[in-house]
């Protein structure tokens, strides 16, 4: 079980782990359900940087967080995102090319606009409003958010990396969704409307995949990680 644990700190993370646990199937099988506890462990080290540097004026300790944030993730849901959306605009609506465009290494305009914007969003909600409870939340769900995606939306990349993934229990799948919604609650206001807002994109993100790719891909996933993250910082800095 803990193999598990350290299979998703390891892949999610820029955090040492032992290079063996990679090696178990089984254990990189039973890594899923462990994703939103890493998206906390995530957030919980960003909250301790924004306790860190408090004081400094906002947009330097915003700067701060979300350079430590990328640093922190290794930058691993950015470059899905990147690809993402170069993918959807160059693809023309074609699943074939949108599918082969998502492989190509180079990243084009449009990925490169998708990534100033959502780290622009990010930024401007983490200068905007307190650390609690955005910061924990927005890692949270967006993991929790790839729980989801396995669990609702088929994946078609053949040999990918998230193939082992889709194996996993349903029924602790659905177990982990239902305590982070719970969990939700206790945060308030703004961790309800963070729910309703990772939900909507969700649905939303779900549907565009099923449409054009009749499922989804690791770079979908990605593009969905930093979508929710900073939907749900905006949901909490507004709420």
């Amino acid at each position: 079980m803990m193999r598990g644990l350290l299979v998703a700190i390891g892949f999610l993370t820029r955090i040492p782990v032992p290079v063996t646990v990679f090696d178990d199937a089984d254990a990189r099988a039973r890594s899923l359900p462990w994703y939103p506890l890493v998206g906390l462990l995530i957030g919980a080290l960003l909250y301790a940087l924004a306790w860190a540097t408090h004081g400094w004026p906002p947009l330097l300790s915003a700067a701060v967080i979300l350079a430590a944030w990328v640093a922190l993730t290794g930058a691993l849901h950015l470059d899905g995102l990147a690809d993402s959306a170069d993918a959807w605009v160059g693809g023309i609506g074609d699943r074939a090319r949108t599918l082969a465009i998502m492989k190509d290494p180079n990243c084009g305009p449009m990925g490169v606009v998708a990534l100033v914007l959502t780290l622009l969003l990010k930024f401007a909600a983490l200068a905007s409003a307190p650390a609690w409870p955005g910061l924990l939340l927005a890692p949270l769900l967006a993991r929790a958010a790839l729980v989801a995606a396995f669990l609702f939306v088929p994946y078609v990349r053949a040999g990918g990396l998230g193939e082992g993934l889709a194996a996993s229990s349903r029924a602790i799948k659905a177990g982990v969704l239902v305590l982070v919604a719970v969990g939700c609650l206790f945060a308030g206001l703004r961790g309800v409307v963070s729910l309703i807002v990772a939900s909507l994109l969700f649905a939303l993100w779900r549907h565009a995949c099923l449409r054009r790719l009749d499922g989804m891909t690791g770079d979908t996933c990605g593009a969905l990680t930093e979508l929710t993250e900073a939907a749900v910082l905006i949901a909490a800095a507004t709420a």
